[in-house]
């Protein structure tokens, strides 16, 4: 008798296990959808993202640069005494218009 109710708790247990693991299993693939279906919506904004990035960036390369008008910032002239000054100060470099770096 003693066997028969041992057995008998024993299959209970089992049964308790597995009632516990199922809802276990379906939450987890419950979450698991759940996480596919957000990781489906994020991929489709991601694309629509990346398509506009593409056609920006279609845009800018046709729209091309117009260099036409700007023109270069020039600086004041300045008189021979000034340019004297600084250099012996080591603020103007000689060579530098010559093209020559020192």
């Amino acid at each position: 008798m003693d066997n028969e109710e041992e057995q008998q708790g024993e299959e209970e247990a089992t049964q308790n296990n597995d009632a516990r693991s199922e809802p276990k299993a379906d939450g987890l693939i419950d979450r698991a959808n759940a996480s596919a279906e957000r990781l489906e919506v994020a991929l489709k904004k991601q694309e629509e993202l990346i398509n506009r990035q593409e056609e920006l960036a279609a845009k800018r390369m046709l729209a091309g640069k117009a260099e036409a008008g700007i023109q270069a910032i020039k600086e004041a002239p300045i008189s021979d005494e000034e340019y004297a000054k600084k250099m012996m100060q080591g603020e103007v470099n000689p060579l530098k218009e010559d093209g020559f770096n020192a």
